[in-house]
């Protein structure tokens, strides 16, 4: 059973969009296996594990608008009624599948997609290409999907280029440069019981990938048109089920005459210490030690700062701990507690900018900072339109980085020792850097909830100013009114982050 959106491509929700669902997809072979090797009733198998992962996503407060799971109702009446569309179209048929089924990625396979391998005995076997599973030769008779006639029309649908990152795009293209064969998307129901049986034939299973693949429908309440009607749409996905994801379900959408999805947001694998996650090697990642270790936040951030959809991000401990120090505890922590400090600021409030202290010699570099906070939103807002929480993530340090430079070079602590222009040049860098930090946990907040909140808290920022929508940043240093000068701080929040200890490599 695998979860329908994953840990860390769930974390690129970085924005709210309309509907973002997630869930577990129940049904097939591996299972069936899986439930009968611990003795459990299939149903009572999939609960445990579901739950699982919803308590995952929830400890890690991964926001979803609905939770699905294909063994729901609700689910099968949606699966059904898309059967019976393909049947309708003409696009399902009786026949016979010969060739390589691989049981733990529940996929036909082509003779070209195995290779020749050795099992733990020494014995030659083949296995998948793509993942290493091992196949197995089977011939049985199915109901068959004309796969083949779709291909002109998937083809027209990658003119729109809808895949991300282009990488994957590429390799969808090479994929429909050759003919398609029909796919079976039935299994007999005395080899595959757990799953939803054909409407029209109760003796066979329908394939645990369309089956699951409808679940997008699922969710938008289909087939009832009155509800959230399906239309163009994102799919986030790992880059090992991308042909399911972009052949066979714009496939299936199309000959049910539904809109494909307009994006498929790919991204790659994580592995540990250079070497892929597998339960044999005992170097899987746990997420709830992660957190133990880490905090929830630090672990997001790590997972969206480092990660990129475009290749595969190694996980290692020492590099989660340095950048995590770097980041959140030197670099942003460290801004929020200069700039509060009753050293610093002893007033605990936000000081008025005044536009006629800014010195000569400070101007360049105020313009400077200006500049790059002022830009950052449309930086932040293009990156993530683009999937690239990464980028986006890099951004806001990269000003955090600034703004630290700004406040250490024009060091406020010997302004208010000066003359009444030092000080008042002096108030203003507290405001310009106070307002910079409300700027950038405004934009961290779908990244680290946790932290955000902390620090606006801590600025003592209304919930009303929490959102980018209708809330001008800098307003002072344009003249214009600034709700926040002479706001009182909030309570003191102590360390934002606290340093971790790093081991030498």
């Amino acid at each position: 059973m695998s979860p329908r959106v994953s840990i860390c491509h769930a974390l690129l929700h970085y924005h709210s969009p309309t509907a973002a669902p997630a869930g577990t997809d129940e049904h097939g072979i591996k299972v069936q296996q899986a439930a009968t090797a611990v003795n459990l009733d299939p149903s009572d198998f999939c609960t445990t594990v579901s739950q699982q992962f919803r308590t995952m996503f929830d400890t890690m407060a991964i926001s979803y608008t609905d939770f699905v799971r294909t063994t729901e109702f609700r689910h099968a009446q949606a699966v059904c009624h898309f059967w019976k569309k393909l049947e309708e179209k003409g696009y399902i048929y009786k026949g016979t599948y010969q060739g390589w089924y691989c049981t733990s990625d529940e996929a036909f396979l082509s003779e070209d997609q195995t290779v020749e391998s050795r099992d733990a005995e020494n014995k030659k076997i083949r296995v998948s290409a793509d993942s290493g599973h091992q196949v197995h030769w089977m011939s049985e008779e199915n109901y068959m999907f004309r796969l083949s006639q779709l291909r002109p029309k998937l083809l027209d649908w990658l003119q729109t280029e809808p895949i991300h990152p282009a990488p994957f795009l590429r390799i969808v293209r090479q994929w429909l440069e050759d003919e398609l064969p029909d796919l079976s998307v039935s299994r007999q129901r005395n080899r595959v019981s757990w799953g939803i049986p054909v409407p029209s034939d109760p003796s066979h299973t329908i394939y645990v990938w369309l089956d699951a693949l409808i679940n997008y429908l699922t969710v938008a309440g289909y087939p009832d048109q009155n509800l959230a009607p399906w239309g163009p749409s994102t799919h986030l996905l790992g880059k090992d089920i991308l042909r399911f994801h972009a052949i066979y379900w714009p496939a299936f959408l199309l000959a049910a005459d539904l809109p494909p999805p307009k994006k498929l947001l790919v991204h790659s694998h994580w592995t540990s210490n250079g070497v892929k996650m597998s339960k044999s090697l005992q170097n899987v990642v746990d997420p709830t030690e992660c957190i133990k270790q880490y905090t929830r936040d630090g672990l997001r951030y790590f997972l969206l700062r480092h990660g990129s959809p475009e290749r595969d991000c190694d996980f290692t401990h020492h590099t989660v701990r340095k950048l995590l120090n770097s980041e959140l505890a030197d670099a942003l922590g460290g801004l929020l507690n200069r700039c509060t400090a009753r050293t610093i600021n002893p007033g605990q409030c936000w000081p008025y900018y005044q536009c006629k202290s800014v010195p000569s010699a400070a101007h360049d570099e105020l313009q400077r900072l200006l500049g790059a906070v002022k830009e950052l939103t449309r930086q932040v807002d293009q990156y993530m339109e683009r999937f690239q929480a990464n980028k986006a993530l890099e951004a806001i340090d990269s000003c955090v980085r600034c703004s630290n430079a700004f406040f250490q070079s024009q060091a406020p602590w010997k302004l208010f020792k000066g003359g009444e222009e030092d000080k008042a040049w002096g108030q203003s860098v507290l405001y310009l850097t106070l307002e910079s930090l409300r700027l950038y946990a405004t934009l961290l907040q779908p990244a680290v909830p946790g932290l955000a909140k902390t620090i606006l808290d801590r600025l003592g920022v209304p919930d009303v100013y929490r959102t980018l929508k209708g809330n001008h940043f800098f307003a002072a240093t344009l003249g214009e009114k600034c709700y926040f000068q002479g706001q009182t701080l909030g309570s003191e929040c102590g360390l934002l982050y606290q340093r971790l200890e790093v081991d030498k490599e």
